[in-house]
């Protein structure tokens, strides 16, 4: 069952639940309008769907609402930040606009951040960068929640990767994670009660399923690519935990919760090649190309990547956005109380 919201109905709501979960009010604006616009979006599953295990984690003293992420190290255009266990929104948005500013100075800029925590949407760093007309390669590492290739227990991390494009027709934001369905995505089809319409992963008796709960509790979703995607996986996780002197997706999946994990915000200013006409003409021809090819079945297209989410925020912003009755009642539920 779902129940239609308003973006101002969800932004206010959010926004109380922050404040009074310790955030200040412009801290807990941010968040709010965070949340919201991922679920505009379409990822009710980083939006949404997870602001209650975003208080719980509060609650349990796993994130620390009042740290912030602070710079430890500075490598010319490189940057190291500390999250010291902080909000994980906060702490990207502050890296990602640092890494923005690395790059209008140098040409390219990189901050690596360790002990932040769950960056939510990763796309909203994504779409940020390409905002502010520089492309975006952006990484975080997760908890163990995959088996790496031809293992059996979950040893890798879904390791979600956005790399965004500024484009004038509309930006190119890919967002993905290195499994076939994230967790949150494998957790939205759980409360919608619908089965995935791919194999996501494997059971606890070691077959391929398509039921998001088994996938879930066995911690062993589906590789993208299999053997590519394990091996994306591998390599993401050792550029994060190197580039920032954090924790690896094993030293996060000792701790028995995914804290503190290790992320990557790199930017490149296209602007420093002063060839923007030529860029834009470049990427409108990909662009134009792929959507030109004719459909596998009558009435489907391509899409470049970014371009479903912005028909989806249209559409949300008109009609209102539907969301999980069980999750939003957990919600309006947290804005009438405090933390215990």
């Amino acid at each position: 069952m779902t129940v239609t919201i308003q973006a101002a109905e969800m932004t206010e709501v959010l926004r109380q639940v922050f404040a009074l979960h310790g955030f200040t009010d412009a801290d807990a604006a941010t968040l709010a309008r965070v949340h919201t616009e991922s679920t505009l979006y379409g990822v009710n599953s980083h939006g949404i769907d997870r602001v209650a295990k975003f208080i719980d984690y509060i609650g349990r003293g796993l994130v620390d609402t009042d740290a912030r992420a602070a710079r430890v190290a500075t490598f010319g255009s490189i940057e190291r930040y500390d999250g010291h266990s902080g909000p994980g929104v906060l702490n990207a948005l502050h890296c990602t606009d640092r890494a923005i500013t690395l790059a209008r100075e140098h040409g390219m800029g990189l901050v690596a951040l360790r002990n932040t925590n769950h960056w939510m949407r990763g796309g909203t760093y994504g779409w940020r960068t390409a905002a502010a007309g520089c492309i975006g390669i952006l990484f975080t590492n997760t908890t163990h929640n995959m088996p790496a290739w031809g293992g059996r227990d979950p040893r890798t991390g879904n390791n979600p990767l956005i790399i965004a494009i500024p484009r004038a027709g509309g930006h190119v934001v890919l967002d993905m994670a290195l499994s076939q369905f994230s967790f949150g995505g494998l957790n939205a089809h759980r409360l919608r009660g619908e089965e995935l319409p791919f194999p996501g992963g494997w059971d606890a008796q070691g077959q391929l399923t398509t039921t998001p709960a088994d996938i879930i509790a066995s911690e062993r979703a589906l590789p993208i690519g299999y053997w590519k995607g394990s091996a994306l996986s591998m390599v993401l996780d050792m550029l994060a935990t190197l580039l920032s002197a954090g924790n690896s997706t094993y030293r996060i999946g000792q701790r028995g919760h995914e804290t503190d994990v290790s992320q990557v915000f790199l930017c490149i200013d296209p602007a420093r090649f002063h060839d923007r006409d030529l860029q834009q003409r470049l990427l409108d021809e990909i662009v134009d190309y792929n959507h030109s090819g004719p459909p596998l079945r009558e009435g489907q297209r391509t899409y470049y990547p970014g371009e479903r989410a912005l028909q989806n925020m249209q559409h949300n912003l008109a009609h209102g956005m539907a969301v999980s009755m069980e999750v939003w009642r957990e919600v309006t539920d947290l804005a009438q109380r405090t933390t215990i």
